[in-house]
């Protein structure tokens, strides 16, 4: 993937348990990911040959701890941290929060989300290690108050680029490489961490995920749907934390760093879901709120 100039891809999340236990069974056994690591404290998993895409720490609330975002050159890094400080927003750390990674910051942006701002040592990979589950982290969706806040952040801080907009500030899909979007913004009455979202290689997986649910007694949340925003097909469930797994294929590839942003009428619910404009009743209740500092 190319980044559009200050970060490369989102590297990982990072989310904190009431039940460490339940969640490694669940992103092992259902979701497919592999465990690295896994201390009485602390789970590193990925669905790469890399040390982690996803981290869950044991704690006594369920929350999004920090979400990680992989600079594109050390240029770009240094260029972030003086978008930082001119933005005026609160540098938590200026070491890395996360273990396994050797050189970042953290910063607090809108509605108390944290992100950690890294250099990354290997280059991206693509190798999976064989068994089902997903190919990589593909991205998450945030819930915030202010939505054009928030978009703003992504923007002016990160580089960000809007591939579409829904309504005047209803959603917005933003794209830091070539995939259509690496973080999307919904408007609520919260902030919260809605869902992290797998790609895999296609629909024959989505409905596998479906099977393995059905045969641990539990079900999909939603789907499988395409979205209109996006054009990827996909899957969703809830995990132990209560934030939504995405798994999804056939996302939409942006090569036109000039491509303009797609603008859609918020009641117009193909932006949605193209096959039939539906959306489950509760579907959007669910996910985690960012974890205070």
């Amino acid at each position: 993937m190319t980044g559009t100039g200050l970060i490369s891809s989102l590297g990982y999340v990072s989310m904190r348990t009431t039940d460490l236990d339940a969640v490694i069974r669940n992103a092992t056994d259902i979701l497919g990911l592999h465990e690295v690591e896994t201390t009485r404290q602390k789970s590193f998993l990925s669905a790469q040959a890399n040390h982690h895409e996803i981290v869950y720490s044991r704690s006594d609330e369920n929350s999004v701890d920090h979400i990680g975002l992989v600079a594109q050159t050390r240029q770009a890094f240094e260029q972030i941290r003086e978008n930082v400080a001119r933005g005026g927003y609160r540098i938590v750390s200026e070491q890395p929060i996360e273990d396994h990674i050797d050189e970042g910051f953290a910063v607090v942006g809108p509605e108390g989300f944290t992100w950690q701002v890294y250099l990354e040592r290997s280059a991206y990979s693509m190798v999976k290690l064989g068994g089902f589950g997903p190919d990589r982290f593909g991205h998450v969706n945030v819930q915030v108050v202010d939505a054009l806040a928030m978009r703003d952040f992504l923007v002016d801080v990160f580089g960000f680029r809007v591939s579409d907009q829904i309504g005047d500030d209803a959603a917005f899909f933003l794209r830091c490489n070539n995939d259509h979007h690496g973080v999307a913004v919904f408007k609520s009455t919260r902030a919260a961490m809605h869902h992290h979202a797998w790609q895999t290689q296609s629909i024959v997986d989505l409905g596998r995920l479906g099977d393995r649910l059905a045969r641990t007694g539990s079900r999909l949340a939603w789907g499988p749907v395409r979205h209109g925003a996006g054009d990827n097909i996909a899957v969703y469930y809830v995990e132990p934390t209560g934030a939504v797994i995405e798994l999804y294929t056939d996302l939409e590839l942006i090569f036109d760093p000039e491509r303009q942003i797609r603008h859609w009428q918020e009641d117009d619910l193909y932006w949605i879901n193209q096959w039939d404009g539906q959306v489950p009743d509760g579907i959007l209740d669910h996910g985690v709120p960012p974890t205070a500092r």
